[in-house]
């Protein structure tokens, strides 16, 4: 059964920080339109933080998300500090203590992650935020593996359904935060939150990937 290791799999981080840095003025632009316009910059800010405490060593995954977790949490303000905050470090707890990570795991690391942001928003799919592009992700992997896909094969989907959901919300209203006081002037722009959301999750299935072994 195809499985990575939790194990020095730390760098996987290291790029989604490197990923997000390089969007930093693509998402400002994004958050701009619709939005205070300063999304970029504080997932830039607090990815790169996160990126500067993990260069120094070989992390485990577990710890390298938890460390992005709480950097999320206590030093970057906004609304997506605490939801991206909450999100990782849902997913760090909910690592299997062994090195051993297969797509039963990576699916309840995933959940994990989902739950602590409905936990703490009431936003749901459609709503025109970082859910409509983390919930359909979610789902596309667990069918795929339902169907008897392989990891490598549900990480496929993933992607796809993260990028899919990233771009429904261009014809979406904002039900939440700020952008929601323009009611119909919100549509035709995509959704920061799921925007950043997407370039997250496709690295994150490109960095697994990269890590299956049989």
């Amino acid at each position: 059964m195809q499985h990575f290791s939790n194990a020095a799999t730390g760098d996987i981080v290291l790029a989604m920080a490197d990923r997000i840095i390089a969007n930093k003025a693509y998402l400002s632009e994004i958050d701009g339109k619709i939005g205070d316009g300063d999304h970029g910059v504080n997932m830039a800010k607090g990815f790169g933080m996160a990126a500067d405490r993990l260069r120094d060593g070989s992390y485990r995954l577990s710890e390298a998300l938890d460390t992005l977790g709480t950097v999320l949490m206590s030093e970057i303000g906004g609304s997506m500090g605490p939801l991206y905050g909450v999100m990782f470090t849902g997913f760090a707890e909910s690592l299997p203590k062994s090195d051993a990570v297969d797509s039963t795991a990576f699916s309840r690391m995933l959940h994990a992650g989902l739950d602590e942001v409905q936990s703490i928003g009431g936003a749901k799919v459609g709503d025109k935020t970082l859910l409509d592009t983390l919930i359909p992700a979610i789902e596309a992997f667990d069918q795929a593996t339902g169907s008897g896909a392989t990891f490598q094969n549900a990480l496929v989907a993933l992607r796809t359904a993260a990028e899919a959901g990233r771009d429904s919300t261009i014809d979406l209203v904002a039900k939440i935060g700020r952008a929601s006081r323009l009611g119909d002037r919100s549509r035709g722009v995509l959704d920061a939150g799921a925007t950043s959301c997407a370039l997250i999750l496709v690295t994150l299935a490109e960095g697994v990937t990269m890590k299956l072994t049989s």
